[in-house]
This record gives C-alpha cells, structure tokens and sequence, in this order.
C-alpha cells in the first residue's frame, strides 16, 4: 500500500463508525403527522439530489477521462458559446426547483394549520433554562417533561419569559422559535407510544447546551392516569417523619419565594415542584432524578448548572437530607 493511501483505511473506518449509533434526537425517526409530512419532504429532495449529483460528477468524470491530455495529441480548438447547452443548463436546474417548490409548499400550507376542534391545548414556556408546560384545560402544570397522549391532535402554544429560544423535539416535527411577548404554534399529532428527546435549539446563554426536554407519549389510559395523579394536591407527609422536617426546611431556606409547593407556596419564578418525585430528571433535564443527583443539584446548583439563578442556600447536611427526603415523596 502506498503511503499516500495509508490515511484511506482509518478515515474509512471512522466514517463507517458514525453511521451507527441509536441517534436519539434524529429527526430521520418521525413520531408524528407532522414529522412524517416533513420527512417525506426530504426523502423526495434527497432523491432529486442524488440524480442530480449522478448527472453532474458522471459528466464531469467522462469529460475528464475522455478529454484528459495525451502526449502528443494536438490542441483542442477552444469553443467560445454555445446557446443551445446554456439554455439547456439553465432550464433543468430551473425545472429541477419547479419540482421540488411544489410539494415543499404543499407540505408548508399542511403543516401550518389551525387547532382542531377537541385538540389538547399546551402551553410552553421557556425558562433560562428550563421548559414549562402548561394543560389550562386540565388544570395542570409541570416541568422539563411533556407528556402527551398517541393518537390526538396536540395544539402547542409557546412562548418565552425571558430570552428567544428554539423548542426542538426531532421525533415531533421541526423547530418552532419561542420568543418573549409572541405566541408561536406547532399542530401535530404523535402516532406512537415513545419517550423523544429534544433540546432548546437556540443558543440562549451560559447553560443552553443543559437545556433539554423529554416527550412522553403514553396511551390514552396512561395519559389519563398520569392527568389524575398531577390534578392531585401534594402529597402530605407523615407527622414526625423526616420528610416532614424537610417540608420545614422548604419554607425555612426560601424555597417558597420561588416554587409552586401544593398549596403551600404558589410562586412561579422556579418550576412546580408539587410532583417533583415522580419526574425522571431533574435541573431541566440534566440529571436524573435520585437522591445523589438531587443533592448535588441543591447544593450547589450554579457549580451544575452555570448560570443557573437558583442559589446556593448553603443547606446543612442534615438539613439537605431532610429536604431530599421531602422532595421525593412529592408523587
């Protein structure tokens, strides 16, 4: 093998590498209608592509075989225009655009429709750096974790209460950018009982890359079971117990002043902790949610979190462990 080819092997080795893996944001795994609708799109455009590539580098291979230079041979007499090929190269990439504008703005006009009648209405709400979700018809509110049931119109109205940023769930459909004081709005249907993962696609400050969301689509049953358990009070906690020395140590360090608790404390600056323990992250997605994670996170959450505003409290030992406790019986 000649030492220029030896680099051939490895980089095709790499290149082979990135085509595996479970991709888990890959918008080439559409989940629903509107998913669907734009992967049709590409697949048609990428087609079109291929031809065109085909044709192009098939010519541009035979000119380059057919007309290479020859020791000896004479020189070619240069052509100077040639009106039937120019009009010829004008036209099919034109025709070519033709082709595909038509299905891309009917994939526009089908996505970009209004709420049925009977469409579950979500409200979302972007946070430096967290995701808040909304169900005004449900009575219900909760964080980082969307859930939705299969099989129903899903009407999303999102928003911003801070800085612009991009709600991106690849599985779902595209990007929809979420401004401060404009409502934009994404119409689709989720066909599959899945759990998608998705992120803030707009870079929006220090911790952008930790801001991420999780889309649970359940069955109807499950969703509604999961609606019941979220119209439900908080859970209360038994008298004496170590989970209610950390409902104290809640309204003792402030915690008040900045999350909605049940009944106890209805502030909004932080996300709705009323059923925090049965969330599968926490910090907007960033740790899963268990004692070890949780107790770093309340610690010192701008150490896990840069920029997070959430402050270190400075929470006692004991103190953290009792409050750890609290938050997890919080079902």
């Amino acid at each position: 093998m000649s030492r220029d080819r030896r680099w051939l092997l490895p980089l095709l080795c790499a290149a082979g590498a990135a085509c595996g893996g479970p991709f888990p944001q890959s918008s080439l795994r559409p989940r629903s209608d509107f998913a669907g609708a734009i992967d049709r799109l590409f697949t048609d455009i990428f087609w079109w592509a291929v031809l065109v590539f085909i044709l192009v580098e098939g010519l541009l291979l035979f000119i380059i075989v057919r007309y290479r230079y020859r020791e000896g041979a004479p020189t070619p007499k240069p052509t100077h225009g040639h009106t039937l090929l120019e009009i010829a190269w004008t036209l099919a990439p034109a025709l070519i655009l033709v082709f595909i504008a038509v299905p891309t703005m009917r994939t526009i006009f089908a996505t970009q429709t209004d709420s049925p009648a009977g469409a579950l209405r979500v409200e979302v709400v972007a946070h430096q750096w967290w995701w808040e979700y909304r169900y005004p018809e449900l009575g219900v509110v909760t964080a980082n974790e969307l859930h939705l049931p299969a099989g129903r119109t899903v009407a999303l109205a999102l928003t911003s209460a801070d800085v612009i940023h991009s709600f991106w769930a690849p599985g779902l459909g595209g990007k929809r950018d979420v401004i401060p004081g404009r409502t934009n709005r994404l119409v689709l249907r989720p066909d599959s009982v899945d759990t998608l993962l998705g992120q803030c696609a707009e870079f929006c400050g220090a911790s952008h890359a930790n801001m991420r969301l999780r889309v649970m689509v359940e069955a109807e049953p499950a969703f509604q079971a999961w609606v019941g358990r979220q119209q439900a009070g908080a859970a209360s906690v038994v008298k004496g117990s170590l989970a209610e020395q950390g409902q104290q140590a809640f309204r003792r360090y402030g915690c008040v002043g900045c999350h909605t608790m049940g009944t106890m404390s209805t502030a909004i600056i932080g996300p709705n902790l009323t059923h925090l323990g049965s969330r599968m992250t926490i910090a907007g997605g960033l740790f899963p949610n268990d004692s070890v994670h949780l107790t770093r996170w309340i610690a010192d959450p701008p150490g896990e979190k840069p920029g997070s505003i959430m402050p270190n409290m400075h929470v006692p030992a004991g103190d953290l462990a009792a409050l750890i406790a609290y938050l997890r019986t919080m079902r």
